[in-house]
Parts: structure tokens; sequence; C-alpha cells
């Protein structure tokens, strides 16, 4: 059994505060729970801030991904995400929960990987040394405090546009300029042998056509005794209700359509899912927002957002 970190909060007691959180901000109509969410693709909120130029960037090697290595691609999934790539960077647009939890998420990742490679946890630059490559990285939200933290990254993202705002985004700090960013998918990497130290798959797995070939994949990508380590949402009716009617529909923090709650993965699934691609589950955390302090933090409650690690175990 794997291990759980964080304080312990209850679940049907956080449920409640949310609950009266989001009847309180808004009387936004929302979808009953009898169908499914869906949507063309999200919408192209307001945002304050004038997004990067990415005019001549190139996402190296190539600047789409090999037709015949998409494996898991959704793609509707990623014309979502196409559809609002140039906001990555503002921290109040169509991005911004995954600003607020990124520091909880770099937390668990931090810990996770010094514990596990025995890396000195105190150090300004404690994942020297370490390859990593984060699969669906988006804008980079991920790839740059893990170079910071002196880890080799690769990100990887199918959506051309991503890239291509990840690249210029990295280059305005020399700490950061040392990552490289492909536009590619995980199979087109084990397809070349590629393998890493760490794999990451932040908020992707849900978001996929289909979940045991991406985790082969991911797992194909993984060194012996290398970590992989996912972040997604459990398939419950909390995540319905916050996840989902919260966060798209009420407070509007993420575009509607942006999640199909018949994607996400519980974690008794994600579980299975490891152990039949060669990984076994070290640890595993919730990831919770209290609407009482507006702040994120670990726990133990996965009943909503999760994120676990995995070790490639070869016998």
């Amino acid at each position: 059994m794997w291990r759980m970190r964080g304080n312990a909060i209850s679940s049907s007691s956080l449920w409640r505060q949310s609950l009266r959180y989001l009847s309180s901000t808004s009387s936004a109509s929302v979808p009953s729970c009898s169908h499914q969410v869906v949507s063309d693709g999200p919408s192209t909120s307001s945002r304050n801030e004038t997004p990067p130029s990415t005019a001549g960037v190139l996402a190296s090697p190539s600047q789409k991904p090999n037709k015949k290595y998409r494996g898991s691609i959704n793609d509707v999934e990623t014309a979502k995400f196409a559809a609002i790539a140039d906001t990555w960077w503002d921290h109040h647009g169509p991005f911004k929960p995954l600003h607020a939890i990124n520091p909880v998420r770099l937390s668990f990742i931090r810990s996770a990987l010094c514990h596990h490679f025995r890396k000195d946890a105190s150090s300004a630059t404690p994942l020297d040394g370490l390859t990593i490559v984060d699969v669906g990285c988006g804008g980079g939200l991920a790839c740059e405090p893990l170079a910071r933290m002196g880890a080799q990254v690769l990100g990887v993202d199918a959506v051309e546009k991503n890239i291509k705002v990840a690249s210029v985004h990295a280059m305005k700090d020399p700490s950061t300029s040392t990552i490289q960013y492909r536009c590619t998918t995980a199979e087109q990497l084990v397809h070349e042998n590629q393998e890493f130290d760490v794999v990451l798959a932040l908020e992707v797995i849900e978001h996929v056509a289909d979940h045991m070939e991406f985790c082969k994949s991911l797992a194909s990508l993984t060194k012996k005794n290398g970590m992989v380590i996912i972040s997604t949402i459990n398939r419950s009716i909390s995540a319905y209700g916050l996840a989902i009617v919260g966060a798209e529909y009420v407070l509007g923090w993420l575009p509607k359509g942006t999640h199909d709650w018949s994607k996400f993965v519980t974690p008794e699934e994600l579980a299975l899912l490891m152990k039949r691609t060669s990984l076994s589950i070290e640890e595993m955390a919730g990831v919770v927002f209290n609407p009482l302090t507006q702040k994120w933090s670990l726990s133990d409650d996965t009943s909503v957002n999760y994120i676990a690690s995995s070790v490639r175990r070869v016998i």
C-alpha cells in the first residue's frame, strides 16, 4: 500500500464549506449531474496581459508530432488547449487554477524526488543531475521551476502553440533557457528509445484517448528505478461538483467544457494502471482548495485533485 501524505482534512467538511462558498459567489446556471458536460472547446476569456510574441520560435527538432506516433492523443482535447495557448502565462486567465496549484505540485515533486534519489532537499539545486521529461508540458509551468532546481528538462506537448509559448517564456531567464521543448508525443519518444530519470504527466491523463496506452508510454520512457509522477482528478461526485460545476460554471476559473467527468481517473484505477505497466505507487496525496483561506495544500483527501509518485521496478 502506498503512503499518504498531508494533513487530515475531512472530505465531507471541505465539501460542505466549498459548496457554501460557491453558492455565495455566483448564481450562474450550472449543468445537471444527469448529463455529460459537452463543449466545442474552451472560450478565449479576457486577459490583462499581452502574451509574448511567438513569431519565429521553432520547436526543436520537429514542429508537429509524427502522425504515426500520435497514440493516445485526443484531437478534441488538444484543440481546446490550442485555442487558449497564448494565455498560459497570464496568471488571471484560463490557466489561473494551474498557477495557483503549481507550488503545491512542485512541493510534492521535489520531496518525492529528493527522497527517492537521495538528494539534498535543502540544496538550492536539489534535482541536479536528474533528467526529467514533462509530458503534456503546456506553456512550461512545471518545466521552468524544475530547471531552476537543477534538473535537465525536456518539455513535450502535442500542441504546437503551447511549445512556442513555452519556448519564448523560457528564454527570458538564463536559468530556464536550457530547457528543451519539442512538439511531439510520448509515443514518439518511446520510438526514439529515449529514457529519463523522471517522467511527469501533470493534469494530462484525463485528456488522453486511452489511459492504458498512455501509461505504457510513460513507463517505457522511465529508466530502471526511475520515477513517474502523475497528477489528475478523481472521478467522484465531489470532483463533479467542484472541478466541473464549481470551477467551470460557477466561478468561471476554467472555460466551460475543459473537463469530461467520465475521463477522470480514481486513485484505485491509477494504481491498477501503474501495476499493469511495471510501475508501483510509492506515495499519494490529495491536493485540496480551502475556500476560507483561498489556498491550496497537500492533504490525505483524494476525493477531487490528487498527485501520485510511482517507481519503475524491473526485476
